[in-house]
């Protein structure tokens, strides 16, 4: 399988269906924020989603996390809710952490993300709203 699997319905619908803990990076306190709407979502869809934004402790009443080594169980999805110039960091730690996969928001792409991704056999997807994914592929 391809590791961008960013125009693979296919592939998406498996990652998602397999897939029950989310890291959302860039996860906003503020509940206007899209990544504030969209990890409602998912939490609402039934997967366990972590906050990791060391510039606030806590969203909602739950632990915020400053990074991804710090989240306290495995991650199956990084949600990337960063600008793209800070995609290829993410995805270095989420290889050094074995999250299985990675999942930039709507307009979010980066070569050098993706190709980390696919030498670390690590699926990725770009340019696609997780939420908008799920919605279409698994309701």
């Amino acid at each position: 399988m391809a590791m961008n699997i960013s125009g693979d319905a296919d592939a998406q619908r498996q990652l998602l269906q397999e897939s029950k803990v989310i890291a959302v990076v860039g996860y906003s306190p503020d509940p206007f924020r899209t990544s504030h709407q969209i990890a409602g979502y998912l939490k609402r869809a039934g997967y366990k989603v972590y906050a990791v934004n060391p510039t606030v402790r806590e969203i909602d009443g739950e632990p915020s996390y400053p990074s991804l080594a710090d989240v306290p169980e495995p991650i199956d999805i990084v949600n990337v809710f960063r600008r793209a110039e800070y995609l290829p960091g993410v995805v270095d730690e989420a290889i050094a952490i074995g999250a299985k996969a990675v999942w930039a928001q709507l307009g979010v792409t980066h070569p050098d993300a993706e190709r980390k991704a696919e030498a670390a056999c690590t699926p990725i997807v770009m340019n696609v709203c997780i939420k908008v994914a799920h919605s279409r592929l698994l309701r």
